[in-house]
């Protein structure tokens, strides 16, 4: 069996369009990109991202460091115990830090199996349905014309991000239904903005109108409003999926009640290990599985190998525009013209990463090989 022989961290941070959703300033958005080398030589890939306004959030990149000492020169197959080594059990481990390295090691897993990561992790099917997940634009007429081009590109379902305004969200989605309701669709995240009788609002008229979902009226810790509110409104309700990051904590939380699916980010909740286990809380709860994988390429293969190894996950999420989430990468993933998503050809994640890229981008790095650190 083979050790964690070497371990490289890179802080990425390419320019790229800027976009943003929830009325906030444009989103720098740093990648934490693991690199996961054996004793046999085989690599592996993982990477968590971070957002910050006007600057890089460095926290998931410098909060790896001092925890490389507890996995370097383990048994890289072994992956539930590296997961179980990268919590100190002093404090919580960031969630971040520990996705980027157990994906690595999901990666790593599955290339020396010769499987595509889905396939590894049992295989439940070999494409599902795809949603773009827009950007905040400025207008409800670059909303309308926002949706015809993803219809044209292949989709069937788009999810909106808005201005968080509920009378002002509302005209724009009564639009986008009233043009397009019949051909897409529709879903509505409200990034935790609302106040109670603002969803309550939005959510009846949701109902009347047969979105998908509503999303994230308010953050996933505030119990009383989500029951208050799936009382009284029949679209389905889904939580953000980023607040609730504990696996114990979330299911006290589901197990109440307070949305129609669980929803959650692998990349920002401990890796594929944790996912798989949020997975079989849902199913255990009689609920979907949905996913977060908003942001760059390894993000977004990371949630797609996870929704192809269980039919619990009834969408991709797929950030758009594609080509600001799609750098460092020559096959990133994209929606096929009959709206499904399938993965990269490769094993593993199966990213073909673009290393002259990656490497312009990269703005700071470490590595560790045995027990010493080395600062680049």
């Amino acid at each position: 069996m083979a050790s964690i022989a070497r371990i490289k961290v890179r802080g990425i941070g390419p320019e790229i369009p800027r976009t943003t959703w929830a009325n906030m300033p444009p989103q720098l958005m740093l990648m934490t990109l693991v690199e996961i080398e054996d004793s046999d030589g085989a690599v592996g890939y993982g990477m968590a991202q971070s957002y910050g306004a006007g600057q890089y959030d460095h926290s998931n990149f410098e909060s790896i460091r001092p925890l490389l000492q507890f996995v370097i020169g383990k048994e890289a197959a072994n992956i539930e115990a590296r997961w179980h080594d990268l919590h100190t059990v002093i404090t919580p481990a960031t969630p971040g830090t520990v996705a980027a390295v157990d994906i690595a090691l999901w990666d790593l897993a599955a290339k020396r199996a010769g499987l595509p990561l889905y396939r590894y992790l049992g295989g439940a099917r070999d494409e599902m349905p795809a949603y773009a997940s827009t950007a905040q634009l400025d207008t409800v007429s670059d909303y309308l014309k926002h949706l015809e081009e993803m219809a044209d590109e292949g989709f069937t379902a788009v999810k909106f991000h808005a201005w968080n305004v509920p009378e002002r969200d509302l005209e724009m989605l009564r639009a986008a239904h009233q043009e397009f309701g019949d051909t897409l669709t529709l879903m509505h995240d409200a990034e935790n903005r609302y106040d109670y009788w603002g969803a309550l609002r939005v959510g009846r008229e949701l109902s009347g109108m047969n979105f998908r979902w509503f999303e994230a009226p308010f953050k996933d810790y505030d119990l009383n409003s989500y029951r208050r509110l799936r009382e009284r409104i029949d679209v389905p309700i889904v939580p953000h999926g980023l607040w609730l990051l504990d696996l114990q904590e979330f299911y006290t939380y589901a197990a109440q009640g307070p949305w129609d699916a669980v929803r959650f980010d692998a990349t920002m909740s401990g890796g594929i290990s944790q996912a798989r286990k949020l997975v079989a809380l849902a199913d255990c709860l009689g609920l979907p599985a949905e996913q977060q994988s908003w942001g760059y390429s390894f993000i977004q293969a990371a949630a797609l190998h996870i929704g192809l190894s269980n039919l619990s996950s009834s969408y991709f999420e797929s950030p758009v525009p594609y080509e600001a989430y799609e750098y460092g990468i020559l096959n990133p993933i994209r929606v096929g013209k009959d709206g499904m998503v399938r993965p990269p050809s490769g094993n593993g994640l199966g990213l073909d990463i673009d290393w002259p890229a990656m490497d312009a981008a990269t703005l700071v790095s470490y590595e560790t090989s045995s027990s010493t650190v080395v600062a680049a």
